[in-house]
């Protein structure tokens, strides 16, 4: 795996570059992620056979972070561009959570540049108090900690954590920048957060996912995140795959988070092998 950057959309853009032989997938990470946070499907094989490209979101991780522009449109031309400067054509798509509203932003807007998506849980409709079920993470955005170990104690109180993966470290420790001092601040700051998923919430989903026809798998985790329900409830997931034309869905062990680690990575991982 490689670490680079290219200017893509006015800004810098951080990717890590799994370079394994065979089709090129793109991968987007969720609202206040960053690239590191498919670890868990790595760890589980996703490399053999593909090339991954994991991309740090504008705002995110390595990534520069403009003071405004956090649309959709923005973050598809931070990709289409991206792909430009890695000379890549077409690729399959895909992400999690906000990452898989950009690969449906990507496949309706820019058709000829997608081959197949994968959609990890995120749909048209999520349930509807997603704003408080994300407080948790967003109340983190930007905090400054004595030291890695009180953020690290900290963030895996959180109540989605229900287990411990080693490939969860990586991820952890790409979230948070070190200070001088000891201390750790955490990158995504919330302003910018807080206008990504407002515009995201915005669009409207439903007649941009009807018309896409790329084939997709739709991934979704069941299992309670926050306010003791899933971020994507089941029947929400249904009525989005029912909405595209060629898309299969696949229920996955887990909750939004921990779908990405252990059983649930594995699950991911085998369906994506048989599918691109």
């Amino acid at each position: 795996m490689k670490s680079n950057y290219v200017v893509a959309n006015n800004i810098r853009l951080h990717y890590l570059d799994y370079q394994g032989d065979g089709p090129t997938l793109i991968l987007m990470h969720g609202l206040t992620s960053n690239a590191y946070c498919f670890e868990g499907l790595v760890a589980q094989g996703l490399t053999k056979g593909l090339r991954i490209i994991s991309v740090d979101l504008r705002g995110r991780g390595l990534s520069d972070a403009p003071e405004h522009g956090y649309t959709m449109a923005d973050h598809a031309a931070d990709i289409i561009q991206l792909m430009d400067a890695l000379d890549i054509g077409r690729a399959h798509v895909g992400g999690h959570s906000f990452g898989a509203w950009v690969s449906f932003y990507l496949a309706a807007h820019f058709p000829d540049r997608v081959a197949k998506l994968v959609l990890i849980d995120a749909a048209a409709q999520m349930h509807p108090d997603i704003m408080d079920m994300l407080r948790p993470v967003m109340t983190r955005l930007g905090k400054t900690y004595t030291s890695f170990d009180t953020y690290l104690e900290g963030a895996t109180k959180a109540p989605f954590l229900t287990f411990w993966d080693p490939a969860m470290m990586a991820y952890y420790q790409a979230d948070v920048a070190e200070n001088g001092d000891g201390s750790v601040t955490q990158r995504s700051q919330p302003a910018h957060m807080t206008e990504a998923i407002t515009q995201v919430l915005e669009e409207p989903w439903t007649d941009i996912i009807s018309d896409i026809a790329h084939p997709a798998l739709l991934f979704n985790a069941p299992d309670p995140y926050t306010l003791e329900a899933p971020l994507l409830p089941v029947p929400q997931a249904l009525a989005t795959v029912q909405l595209m034309q060629n898309c299969t869905y696949h229920e996955i062990r887990g909750n939004h988070l921990t779908m990405l680690y252990g059983e649930g990575a594995r699950q991911i991982v085998k369906a994506i092998r048989e599918f691109i």
